[in-house]
């Protein structure tokens, strides 16, 4: 021991030194049993899923939308293809430098400033490896200029693909809808990574939307050896995708692209059927919005300018239009006076006006039609005849026929929805209302005014059934099942009285003596209709604003001794019938003959400025000259343009009276306001507009109907009573 400390011996220092190694040493070995144990484990149980991973980073699987099945007409014709179609996406995980590509591509593009603030905002809310779609559509020196620059582009993709292409454009925007990318909603549904594939499109709206499945097809499939920035070195190996199954129509392309030009100016629909099957040759609305302007992606500007147009160019008019059929209705009241045995060669008086109660129903006719029966009064509308007859018929009767002959009736069609209108009746009015049917109720309806209510494809159904006396149902599939309608079992005589009363409206001296069609031997049998939308304190119907004009409305078929066609016109705010009965005479004859409805057409459409493609395209170019547009809101999503357009069919709808109204029951309290406002109304105009032009004024005589105006059949007349029915 030196100065109080204990000195180790050498044998207890190399104890000491031993232990120590043999601790470090047990560690390091455990280490290296670990180490080893997950080398193996990471080399022999995951070689699996690290050669997988290993494989992701040098090859990439791209998946290839499929080609969506076409919609054809019925002779082969599309209405829906796919065209080639190069796109330029951007991969935001892949970006280097965000602002320098994306001002790069604008300049590569010629992008607007609406698509590049799109761009930005899609880019800043994308994540991961989701593209954000630049521009599709190209042609091939843009998409080429692109694709010599993807060195100096990380993170942007140029593809070639298919997208979906409208031939007609705008004349089938109603009927087929869109397509457009798949949203949040719709991809959270199925996980399906296909909905996140670049150009790849769903059904949005109407057929596309319905037959989604069908036409969808299969995916194809891409292997594709990439470096670590993702550039591609060469191509591996392809699946081919399968395309979907084809839809067949019952539209004729032709017929429905002639009807939707030779609408024209115009804002209607226009409805053709085939007498025999009940085909739908045509279901055209115009003004309409182009399909392939949706399916390349809308902007925000094209979709102001769609969404602010008063002729509401984004409503399918044909199947959600509901307007008062008005004296289109005069040939189906026939058949119920008929039906219930009226003689139609009973006659009544029209002196201008026919006073039931202490009110006055006027007639178009300002001197009125002096004695009238069915044929005369159907072939020149005397709203007097009608008024007399129904009250003794009775709104029952009357309102069993026009459900017989289509009105008020949901077809079987595959469409996603359709306003079916109102048929009013005593029971119906007690239900919604809560009070009883009056005289002047019949009176109004028995003109097409009033609570009635119809859409063009109801009208264009009863003019089939008045036609051909069978229970014909529009059909918009073609299929190889052999159609043989029954019978609705009208007597012959009564369909021969009113198919030759709807040919004297043409060529007897009728309402509409300019529809004549330009053709030997072929004849058409109409009927007109005007329908009132404002008092006449407001107007005359005619002249005034647009949206204060009376509706025209026009049925027909041809030939009238052996319809084949039916067809339904109606143009809102036309100023009255005779903006309706041209347009179905020129269908008409473009169905007989292509070359003269086509010369017809064209010399209209010069005075109209061209096409509605190139209308539309002018009329938007006008429109962004005088319309600013936030690039703030630039290029909504398809989604929110979906929404926005059901928002905008919600409130266009709200103002309808029936169907299109939440079936909830108003209060007595109501329900008086309400009829008290009609009735005030009724006094200051008179009965509704039928026909024609209707004068603001008319001078009235109580018609004194001679003594054979009573029919054998049909008792005496007497007051009638408030709920309509025979007296």
């Amino acid at each position: 021991m030196l100065f109080g400390k204990k000195t180790l011996s050498s044998a207890q220092q190399e104890f000491t030194f031993t232990r120590r190694n043999m601790f470090i040493g047990g560690v390091q070995a455990v280490f290296g049993v670990i180490l080893a144990g997950r080398m193996g484990y990471l080399a022999i149980a995951q070689n699996k899923k690290y050669t997988l991973a290993s494989e992701s980073n040098r090859v990439n699987l791209t998946l290839i939308p499929p080609r969506r099945g076409w919609f054809i007409d019925r002779n082969g014709k599309p209405l829906a293809t796919n065209r080639t179609d190069f796109r330029v996406d951007i991969i935001p995980d892949r970006l280097v430098d965000k602002d320098r590509t994306i001002t790069e591509l604008a300049g590569l593009l010629a992008l607007s400033p609406e698509e590049v603030a799109r761009i930005r905002r899609d880019v800043e809310k994308g994540a991961g490896m989701k593209p954000v779609q630049v521009a599709e559509g190209l042609d091939w020196d843009r998409f080429a200029s692109v694709s010599v620059r993807l060195p100096d582009m990380p993170g942007v993709s140029p593809r070639q693909g298919y997208s979906r292409y409208y031939p007609s454009g705008p004349a089938v925007g109603h009927l087929l809808g869109y397509v457009g990318a798949a949203n949040a909603e719709e991809y959270a549904e199925t996980k399906d990574p296909l909905m996140i594939t670049p150009g790849f499109k769903i059904g949005k709206d109407n057929l596309e939307k319905l037959f989604e499945t069908t036409v969808r097809g299969k995916p194809g499939a891409k292997r594709v050896e990439v470096t670590a920035r993702g550039k591609i070195i060469r191509d591996l190996e392809s699946q081919a995708d399968v395309p979907g199954k084809s839809i067949r129509l019952t539209i004729d392309a032709d017929v429905q692209a002639y009807a939707a030009r030779r609408i024209g100016l115009e804002s209607g629909s226009v409805i053709v059927m085939d007498c025999l099957t009940g085909d739908l040759i045509a279901m055209a609305s115009m003004p309409s919005f182009d399909p392939n302007s949706f399916s390349d992606g809308i902007g925000v500007s094209e979709w102001k300018w769609l969404s602010g147009d008063d002729h509401v160019p984004l409503r399918n008019k044909s199947l959600k239009g509901l307007y008062p059929p008005a004296s289109t209705v005069k040939p189906m009241v026939a058949m119920s006076f008929l039906e219930a045995g009226l003689d139609p060669n009973a006659t009544a008086f029209c002196g201008g006006g026919l006073r039931v109660g202490d009110r006055v129903f006027r007639c178009h006719a300002k001197r009125g039609h002096g004695t009238v029966d069915m044929n005369r009064a159907i072939a020149q509308s005397c709203d007097v005849y009608f008024y007399y007859y129904a009250q003794k018929i009775g709104m029952d009767k009357i309102a069993s026929m026009a459900r017989r002959l289509g009105m008020g009736q949901e077809f079987d069609l595959p469409v996603q929805s359709q306003f079916y209108g109102t048929v009013p009746d005593p029971a119906w009015k007690l239900k919604k209302y809560g009070e009883e049917w009056r005289v002047f109720d019949t009176v109004n309806a028995t003109i097409g005014q009033g609570y009635m209510l119809s859409n063009p494809l109801q009208l264009a159904v009863m003019s089939a059934r008045l036609a051909t006396g069978k229970n014909l149902m529009p059909r918009l599939l073609l299929t190889k099942d052999k159609v043989n309608p029954a019978s609705l079992g009208f007597a012959q005589e009564h369909i021969d009285h009113v198919r030759m009363a709807m040919r004297n409206v043409v060529y007897g001296g009728g309402t509409a003596g300019r529809a004549r069609l330009p053709l030997e031997n072929i004849q058409i049998a109409g009927k007109t209709g005007t329908a009132q939308v404002v008092s006449l304190e407001k107007g005359d119907g005619k002249n005034t604003r647009w949206k204060y004009r009376d509706h025209g409305l026009f049925i027909s078929f041809a030939p009238f001794d052996n319809p084949r066609y039916a067809c339904a016109v109606i143009i809102e705010h036309g100023g009255g019938s005779s903006s309706a009965y041209p347009i179905a005479r020129d269908v008409m004859t473009y169905l007989f003959d292509k070359e003269k409805g086509m010369e017809a057409l064209l010399g209209m459409e010069k005075g109209w400025g061209g096409t509605p493609e190139q209308r539309m395209e002018r009329s938007l170019n006008r429109w962004r000259a005088t319309n600013s547009v936030a690039t703030a809101d630039a290029d909504k999503s398809e989604e929110d343009i979906r929404k926005k357009q059901e928002e905008a069919e919600k409130a266009k709808s709200a103002d309808a009276p029936d169907a299109l109204k939440p079936k909830k029951p108003i209060s007595q309290q109501e329900a008086e306001a309400q009829n008290a406002r009609r009735a005030e109304r009724l006094e200051r105009s008179g009965a509704e507009a039928s026909d024609a032009t209707a004068p603001s004024t008319v001078p009235v005589s109580q018609p004194t109907p001679p003594p054979e105006v009573a029919p054998a059949p049909v008792p005496a007349p007497t007051p009638p009573v408030s709920g309509g029915a025979t007296p």
